[in-house]
């Protein structure tokens, strides 16, 4: 089952898989809300949507960013989100993340804590998943890496990880979210448990300008290059 990495998003056989939208964020607290942020979302969403074609589309938790309150712009986005997976005749299910308290009041969908695609395991992250996989497919730590002085989202692929498989860790889909610098992170660094070598998590950006993948070498040996 081949894997395609799309602007933070991982396209597995013809599953859609994104993870921490955290639509809300910025409505509240300090953080003012550029414009058109809500719109990037859905509008980065249903270009993938529609290049991709998938059957099914995942949001691998933290669909949602408050614990407490659902401003206004949140059904207008989740609303989008499922507008363009209706009209691609694609599935779209929720895996919940420890942010998504809230989600019953906006999500009437699917939702399961862990999804199986193929060989894989679709789950937020956040605690350790009870299915058995060979791999993992994961979000919660929103991972950046720093190369020559500037800070990209990035995936996560090690193995090895978790039970002895391999995870995939996804860059937050949100692009308001500033993400965690993994450079010098160690495993218990990480706020997810299935993270247990970090020197073997290889580091993978995806270059938007180019439309293509930049793979770089596992953290430990990439620590040791600069």
């Amino acid at each position: 089952m081949t894997d395609a990495y799309d602007d933070r998003a991982l396209v597995v056989g013809d599953t859609l898989v994104v993870a921490d939208l955290h639509v809300g964020r910025g409505t509240g607290g300090s953080l003012e809300l550029p414009v058109g942020s809500s719109s990037d979302v859905v509008e980065r969403f249903q270009r993938l949507v529609d290049r991709h074609e998938p059957a099914e589309a995942v949001v691998a938790g933290d669909l949602l960013h408050s614990f407490q309150t659902v401003p206004r712009t949140v059904e207008s986005t989740v609303a989008g989100l499922k507008r363009a997976c209706r009209e691609a005749g694609a599935r779209l299910l929720v895996t919940p993340g420890n942010h998504d308290t809230m989600l019953d009041s906006v999500w009437d969908g699917p939702t399961v804590p862990e999804y199986r695609v193929g060989n894989a395991v679709v789950c937020h992250g956040h605690e350790a998943p009870e299915t058995d996989a060979d791999r993992y497919v994961v979000g919660h730590d929103h991972p950046t890496i720093r190369i020559e002085g500037q800070r990209r989202p990035c995936y996560l692929v090690g193995a090895d990880q978790y039970r002895g498989s391999e995870v995939v860790m996804l860059p937050s889909f949100n692009r308001l979210n500033a993400g965690v610098e993994v450079n010098d992170m160690r495993a218990g660094d990480f706020q997810s448990p299935l993270i247990t070598d970090a020197d073997r998590l290889e580091p993978v950006v995806w270059d938007e300008s180019g439309r293509e993948t930049l793979s770089f070498p596992p953290l430990g040996e990439f620590r040791r290059m600069l």
